[in-house]
């Protein structure tokens, strides 16, 4: 049985090749709105980081003003496999290499939370860091070098 004292974050951060306005991101942006409900209503699902307009990309990581951000909380690491790699969002994960440039370092970590914490933007990134720095470890890791939640 799943240990529900945990919960599992999720950050992933992208740069964007051309302006979230840009003819080049309709599709994408068009996308967020209804990838965003099916997340939320995924089961599994529990919490994303949004704005008042209904998703992260008004925040900025890094510094970077071409660095969008999505941070969510999961049960576990299978409710998040389960959305990821299905549905309407599996087919805008095949489009990614039109939108966003290929960055070699580590965009993606995940990590384990108290059950009912809500991360922060600045939290996920020192995740991030942590994960280029030191590679997967129990603070940051990724779905191909998943830890427990301890």
């Amino acid at each position: 049985m799943a240990d529900t004292s945990f919960e599992l974050a999720q950050v992933n951060i992208s740069r964007l090749k051309f302006p979230l306005d840009s003819p080049e991101l309709k599709d994408f942006v068009d996308a967020l709105e209804p990838v965003n409900a099916v997340a939320d209503a995924a089961d599994g699902f529990v919490w994303r980081l949004q704005t008042d307009g209904g998703d992260a990309t008004e925040l900025r990581v890094f510094g970077d003003d071409w660095l969008i951000i999505n941070l969510t909380v999961w049960r576990d690491v299978d409710s998040l496999k389960a959305f990821m790699y299905a549905g309407r969002h599996r087919e805008l994960l095949k489009r990614r290499n039109e939108w966003f440039e290929r960055i070699t370092e580590a965009m993606t970590a995940l990590w384990w939370v108290p059950a009912g914490h809500r991360p922060s933007a600045p939290e996920a990134e020192k995740r991030l860091v942590h994960l280029r720095e030191h590679g997967a470890t129990e603070r940051a890791f990724t779905l191909r070098a998943e830890f427990p939640a301890r």
